[in-house]
């Protein structure tokens, strides 16, 4: 099957913009040396791969591969790896950077990273699917170990990407080493609750939120909640939401979107979508079919936005109903937009703190892996409930202390973990 790959693009995209922005925005409130900001500004290292693989027709295609190192002051770069036909080095550094900050906000030993192929997984056969994910790690292989950089899953990859690309690195190594990759399957070295991490997490902060809001009596199953994206994100927020008591009243993948203001049977829709179909081919009279971006303005109390970047702009900002946005995906709100919510009142909870759930848990995975020893589930919730909270609370004692909006908080705070721990060890030679 011939597959047919999106170029590269070369202007800067959106999200590379925003996270420059954003970043320009946090360290303007502190008093850093201009060597410093500028030093923090770049990717370490990026590299582009070009390779080869067999398809079934047994045609012969060439593929483009990315993976960037954004900073490794506090530890080895961490973070996933997207296939998507619109893949391209901008986009990955500013995932990249991302990763750092969120890294550094939750107080883990990493680095930020990121990596992506140019591809449609969807049309991939599972044989081509392996083979490209087999040569991709056999690229990545030199750049990559469990003490330098720890790739895991992202859009159009899973555990078993995850578990490809493990085996890859230790057939090259001659031994096996779990520790490589994280978001594994739990029979290889994965951990309890990976899969869960982000979605839980961000419900758990989502709580958070809710508890410094000033109307604090109100009963969960008054509060209605949209979450736009239905894939692993998404589906277990969804879960987590309804489970805790909360009316999820519109849910949306890439097809559209299925709102009840009564609230969804989510366990359903989410059985539903687990065996491969999509939402708008779901049938009941109990819903409405809505599209992605009627979902983003419907009436609710919580949006949570979990597909992409770039889905709240300048152009619907305004539209949006919700009071408390918390952001599962990464970089799902523009600068402009960003401005446009803080001026109305709407409290956005920035990515790097709502959906560092997944990384949090990817860090217990990486320490079960080195220490041989496994946790279960009810420690690995515990924990990643304590890391949240804690940093929760952190980013909104900064976000008063500064006299500023919650995304802002949380980078001030993460980049000046970074900036400290660059001065402390200096810059070589």
């Amino acid at each position: 099957m011939a597959v047919i790959q999106s170029a590269p693009i070369t202007a800067p995209n959106e999200a590379y913009q925003t996270a420059m922005a954003q970043y320009d925005r946090a360290v303007s409130y502190l008093n850093l040396h201009d060597g410093l900001v500028e030093f923090m500004r770049h990717p370490k290292r990026e590299y582009t791969f070009h390779f080869p693989v067999r398809m079934d027709n047994d045609e012969v295609q060439m593929f483009t591969g990315y993976r960037v190192h954004h900073n490794t002051v506090l530890g080895p770069s961490k973070g996933g790896i997207r296939y998507a036909p619109y893949v391209n080095i901008d986009e990955v550094r500013a995932l990249a950077m991302w990763m750092t900050w969120k890294c550094a906000l939750v107080g883990l030993p990493y680095g930020g990273a990121k990596g992506g192929v140019i591809c449609d997984p969807k049309v991939l056969t599972r044989r081509e699917n392996e083979a490209l994910t087999r040569r991709f790690a056999s690229e990545l292989a030199p750049v990559i170990s469990p003490y330098s950089d720890i790739p895991a899953p992202d859009m159009g990859t899973n555990a078993q990407t995850m578990a490809w690309m493990m085996d890859t690195y230790s057939m090259t190594m001659g031994y096996s080493v779990p520790g490589v990759v994280t978001g594994k399957p739990i029979n290889i070295g994965g951990s309890e609750g990976r899969e869960e991490a982000t979605g839980r997490g961000t419900v758990i902060v989502m709580e958070e939120a809710l508890k410094h809001a000033e109307d604090q009596e109100t009963n969960k199953n008054e509060i209605k909640v949209v979450v736009q994206g239905f894939g692993n994100v998404g589906s277990f927020a969804s879960l987590y939401a309804d489970e805790l008591g909360y009316k999820v009243i519109g849910v949306s993948d890439v097809s559209g979107g299925v709102y009840n203001p009564n609230g969804l049977d989510i366990r359903e829709l989410f059985n539903y979508t687990r065996q491969g179909k999509m939402l708008n081919d779901y049938i009941s009279r109990d819903v409405d079919h809505v599209t992605n971006a009627e979902l983003l303005e419907l009436p609710c109390d919580v949006l949570i936005p979990a597909a992409m970047e770039g889905q709240i702009t300048h152009k619907n900002a305004d539209k949006i109903k919700a009071k408390l946005i918390v952001e599962g995906a990464n970089g799902p709100t523009t600068t402009e937009a960003d401005d446009i919510l803080n001026e109305r009142g709407v409290l956005v909870v920035p990515d790097i703190l709502a959906n560092a759930g997944g990384v949090t848990v990817s860090y217990f995975e990486w320490v079960q892996d080195l220490q041989m020893f496994s946790w279960d589930i009810d420690e690995i919730r515990r924990q990643l409930q304590r890391i949240l909270v804690k940093a929760y609370d952190k980013v909104a004692q900064v976000r008063e202390d500064f006299d500023t909006d919650m995304r802002t908080a949380a980078q001030i705070h993460a980049i000046k973990r970074v900036a400290d721990a660059t001065m402390t060890r200096g810059f070589y030679p």
